[in-house]
C-alpha cells in the first residue's frame, strides 16, 4: 500500500527533476547564508546573502527569459547604483542575462536554433571589424600614446553590450504579450521621471532613483515619445483613457525638452523628428493639416526658434567647435582609413593637431565620425547597412500586421525611433557611446533603441511561425490602407 502512494511522487520528481534540484540547492545555500553573516566580515556576509537571491533570480528568468529584459529595462532607467562602476549596471545586466541564455540554450536543453535575420549579418560583421581594428590600432600611427588597454577593450565591449541586447530580444520575446510589456514598462518609467521633474515635491523623490545619465540621454528622451506617441496614436485596441495617458506623457517629455532643455537640441529635435514620422506614416490624409499647422507656428515664433537652434547656451561655440573637430579628426584618420585608429585611440592623438590654436585632447561629438575614426570605413558602411537593414525590415512588416493593433502601432514607432536615432547620431548623441565622452555607462539609455529594434525581428518571427517560416504576403487591401 505504501509503495503504490509513493510511485506517483517518485514519477513526479522524476519529470520535475531539474526544477527540484534547483530549489534544494537554492535552500541549501540560503540556510546556509543566514547561518553565516555572524561569524564573517560585514562585505563577504553580504554577498553571501545576495547569492542565493541571485540563483533564485536566475531559475525565474530561465523559466521567463522577457523577464530579464523587463529588469535590464528597470535597472538601466530606475536604479542609480553601478554594480561595477567601470562598464556599469547596464553593462553587468547585459552579459549576466547572455551568458544565462546561453548556458539554458547550450547546457540545460542542448539546442540552438540559428535565427537567419538580415540586420544581424551587419552586426556580426561590424564585431568583426572592430576587432581587427583593435589590433591594426596596436600600431603607433602617430608619435604619442594610444589609449590605455582597458579604454580600447571598453570601447569593444560597448558594441558586445548592443548587440547582446539586440540578440536577446530576438531570441526571448516570442509573443506580442511580452513585447507589449517592455513597452509600457519603458513608457512606464518613463513616465515616472517625466511628472517626476513636472512637480517639484517629487522631483528630490525622483531623482534618488534615476541615474542623471538617464534624464541627460537623448536616446531616453527620444524613445519614451516615439513608444508612447504611437501607441496613443495608432493602437485603436487601447480604451480612450490609456490613450489619452499616452498623449500626456509625450506632451509632457516634450514640454521638459523644449522648455528648460531647449537648448539641448539633440534632446528635442529627434524625438520632434520621430513624432512628425509617425503622422505622416500612419494617418497621412491627416498629415498635410497638422504639419500645415505647425509650419505656421514655426513661421510665427521663426526668430525664437533661430535664437534657441544658434544662440541659446553655448550652441554657436559647439557649432564651430564640431564643425572644426570633424575636419582634424578626418585629417587624423587618412593614415588609416578603412579600418580607422582602433577602439579609443583618437583622442590620444589629437593634441597634435590644433583646433582652434589649442593643443587639446578632444572628441567628435558626432556618431559617424566617431566611427570612422576608431574603426574606419569599413566600420561605418556596417553601421549604415545595419540601419538600413532595420529600416527596410520595418517597412515590410507595416502592410502585415492588423490595423489599429498594438503591433501596428509598434512597428510605426520603431521605424521613427530608428530614423530619429540615426539622426541623433549626427548630433553627438550616442547609439553607441564613447568611451571617453558618455562612457559605457550611458548605455542606460543607449539600451533602448538596441531593445526596441531587436524587438522588430522578434514581430518578424511570430508572424513566420503564424505562416510555415516564412513572412505573410502583404494583400492589396493592406498595402492600399498603409
Amino acid at each position: 500500500m505504501q509503495a503504490i502512494k509513493l510511485t506517483p511522487l517518485r514519477h513526479w520528481l522524476g519529470q520535475h527533476s531539474l526544477w527540484w534540484q534547483r530549489l534544494a540547492i537554492i535552500t541549501a545555500v540560503l540556510l546556509f547564508s543566514l547561518f553565516l553573516p555572524g561569524r564573517l566580515p560585514l562585505r563577504l556576509s553580504l554577498l553571501l546573502m545576495a547569492v542565493p537571491v541571485a540563483l533564485l533570480g536566475a531559475t525565474i528568468i530561465l523559466r521567463w527569459p522577457p523577464l530579464g529584459l523587463l529588469l535590464l529595462i528597470g535597472v538601466s532607467l530606475a536604479f542609480r547604483t553601478e554594480v561595477i562602476y567601470v562598464i556599469g549596471t547596464t553593462a553587468v545586466a547585459t552579459f549576466a542575462l547572455t551568458a544565462l541564455w546561453l548556458f539554458d540554450s547550450f547546457v540545460i536543453k542542448r539546442q540552438f536554433h540559428w535565427i537567419a535575420a538580415r540586420p544581424l549579418n551587419p552586426l556580426l560583421l561590424f564585431l568583426l571589424v572592430t576587432m581587427i581594428a583593435f589590433i591594426n590600432g596596436q600600431l603607433p600611427w602617430y608619435p604619442a600614446p594610444q589609449a590605455p588597454l582597458d579604454a580600447q577593450l571598453g570601447s569593444v565591449l560597448i558594441l558586445l553590450v548592443a548587440m547582446c541586447a539586440f540578440v536577446l530580444v530576438m531570441y526571448q520575446v516570442k509573443s506580442e504579450r511580452w513585447l507589449m510589456a517592455l513597452v509600457y514598462v519603458t513608457i512606464a518609467l518613463g513616465a515616472v521621471l517625466i511628472f517626476g521633474r513636472l512637480f517639484p515635491p517629487t522631483t528630490r523623490i525622483v531623482l534618488r532613483f534615476f541615474s542623471p545619465l538617464v534624464f541627460s540621454g537623448s536616446m531616453f528622451w527620444l524613445w519614451v515619445v516615439a513608444m508612447s506617441f504611437s501607441q496613443a496614436l495608432l493602437n485603436q485596441t487601447l480604451p480612450w483613457r490609456w490613450r489619452t495617458l499616452l498623449f500626456g506623457i509625450m506632451l509632457g517629455a516634450m514640454y521638459l525638452a523644449l522648455g528648460e532643455a531647449r537648448a539641448w537640441v539633440s534632446g528635442w529635435f529627434p524625438a520632434l523628428l520621430a513624432i512628425l514620422l509617425i503622422v505622416w506614416l500612419g494617418i497621412p490624409r491627416q498629415a498635410i493639416a497638422l504639419t500645415l499647422v505647425g509650419i505656421v507656428g514655426v513661421l510665427l515664433q521663426l526668430q525664437n526658434v533661430i535664437n534657441n537652434l544658434l544662440y541659446v547656451g553655448d550652441n554657436e561655440y559647439s557649432q564651430i567647435t564640431r564643425l572644426e573637430a570633424w575636419r582634424i579628426i578626418v585629417e587624423i584618420v587618412k593614415v588609416s582609413p578603412l579600418l580607422g585608429l582602433g577602439p579609443a585611440n583618437y583622442s590620444f592623438y589629437t593634441p597634435l593637431f590644433p583646433i582652434l590654436g589649442w593643443y587639446v585632447q578632444f572628441n567628435s561629438h558626432n556618431q559617424y565620425v566617431d566611427v570612422v575614426a576608431q574603426t574606419g570605413i569599413l566600420g561605418l558602411l556596417c553601421l549604415l547597412w545595419f540601419f538600413a537593414e532595420i529600416i527596410w525590415l520595418a517597412w515590410r512588416l507595416r502592410p502585415l500586421l492588423p490595423r489599429g493593433s498594438f503591433l501596428h502601432a509598434y512597428v510605426y514607432g520603431t521605424l521613427a525611433g530608428a530614423v530619429a536615432t540615426f539622426a541623433a547620431g549626427m548630433l553627438g548623441d550616442w547609439l553607441l557611446p564613447y568611451v571617453y565622452n558618455a562612457t559605457i555607462r550611458a548605455m542606460r539609455t543607449s539600451i533602448l533603441p538596441w531593445l526596441f529594434m531587436g524587438g522588430l525581428v522578434a514581430v518578424a518571427q511570430m508572424l513566420r511561425a503564424q505562416n510555415n517560416g516564412q513572412l505573410p504576403m502583404a494583400n492589396r487591401h493592406q498595402a492600399t490602407n498603409h
